[in-house]
């Protein structure tokens, strides 16, 4: 059931940093990068700053984004 959660929390995560930094990335893609995002996130700035579930989405969000930049600058 926590595996299904967090494929449904990163991929919120995903499709929320899609919409702010404006990519048009497929939704399987959204939850790829949801995951890595949320994992960079928690790796960069640990876990123990953001708390809960609406904290995860926040934290995974920021993560995103910087995901999808990283790739926007890949592909220049």
């Amino acid at each position: 059931m926590g595996l299904i959660i967090s494929l449904i929390i990163a991929g919120l995560c995903g499709w929320i940093a899609g919409m702010l930094m404006k990519s048009s990335f497929p939704w399987f893609i959204n939850i790829i990068i949801g995951l890595v995002g949320g994992a960079l996130f928690s790796w960069l700035l640990g876990s123990f700053l953001i708390a809960g579930i609406v904290g995860n989405i926040i934290g995974g969000v920021i993560g995103s984004c910087l995901v999808i930049f990283i790739i926007k600058l890949i592909k220049k």
